[in-house]
């Protein structure tokens, strides 16, 4: 396979994944916390993780240590409970919207902190993807009343998050195996996510009798292993083999499957919320177009 047909195959694979995510978190959150979620996600996925890419370790060198730490934190385990608090209070689609200012992000980020230079199509694309995510948010509010539109600022916390793992990668880790990376980010948060756990009243006898632990346990078991753990080594490789923005430019088509999921179980999305998350991929489809680089 052909390295520029390669990337095209991981987008549209992390795409159909990570678009089913958002669907999955909220069934799952109808018999677990969204503490109990996030740390069970974590702790799935690195079991799985560790089984195939436990011997993958020795690969990472001593000095890169500090960044699979940071990048453990602010591409998996924070991002997890961020998005499952997010989902106790808004729609699985408009998450999934919110969640494509991504690239967006990552080129703000990318100028302020990596010394990236940009162009005048992408600081229009920055300004009309944000203006968009307002949009979204405020017509959400107007849509359903009932939800809490405040914590769509965890989602945009979220997507600051991936911004900063996606530059750690490319920037530090670029020569480094992708299963070595998402093993060591897994050994990583492996522990503070059984801390969360066992903090988290996951193990008292009302939970544990719950009927609605076993089909959430299923939906997060699904989520761990194939929209974390699987998806993160094609996500770590797609960084290498294409550039930051690019891939994280996955969030460009999560939101088709992730509205296709969110219609099909009765969630409610206007017209005005239409527009405005087509803005907002208009905005990420400006700051991803290659134009010479002013300072």
């Amino acid at each position: 396979m052909k390295g520029i047909d390669k990337k095209w195959v991981f987008l549209f694979i992390l795409s159909v994944v990570w678009g089913s995510s958002f669907i999955l978190i909220k069934k799952a959150l109808i018999g677990l916390t969204p503490l109990q979620l996030g740390a069970l996600r974590t702790i799935f996925a690195a079991i799985f993780l560790l089984i195939i890419g436990f011997n993958k370790l020795k690969l990472i060198k001593k000095t890169e240590w500090k960044w699979i730490t940071i990048s453990a934190f602010v591409g998996t385990f924070i991002p997890a409970f961020l998005f499952a608090f997010a989902e106790t209070e808004i729609d699985s689609a408009i998450v999934s919207v919110l969640n494509s200012t991504t690239p967006i992000m990552t080129l703000l980020l990318g100028v302020a902190a990596f010394s990236i230079g940009f162009s005048k199509n992408q600081l229009a694309g920055v300004i009309v993807g944000l203006l968009g995510s307002l949009l979204l948010i405020w017509s959400g509010a107007a849509v359903n009343p009932n939800q809490n539109y405040w914590y769509a600022c965890l989602i945009l916390i979220a997507s600051v998050c991936y911004a900063t793992n996606v530059n750690i990668i490319k920037r530090y880790l670029q020569h480094t195996p992708a299963m070595a990376i998402t093993a060591g980010h897994f050994v990583v948060i492996l522990i503070p996510a059984i801390l969360v756990l066992f903090f988290s009243g996951f193990f008292n006898q009302a939970t544990l009798t719950s009927e609605e632990l076993m089909p959430s346990l299923g939906y997060l078991l699904l989520l761990a292993v194939i929209g974390t753990g699987l998806a993160k080594i094609l996500f770590n490789t797609l960084v290498q083999i294409s550039t930051p923005v690019f891939a994280t430019s996955v969030t460009y088509t999560i939101p088709i499957v992730a509205l296709f999921w969110g219609l099909l179980d009765g969630e409610k999305f206007s017209l005005q919320q239409g527009a405005a998350a087509c803005l907002i991929i208009f905005g990420v489809y400006l700051a991803n177009r290659k134009k010479k680089k002013t300072t």
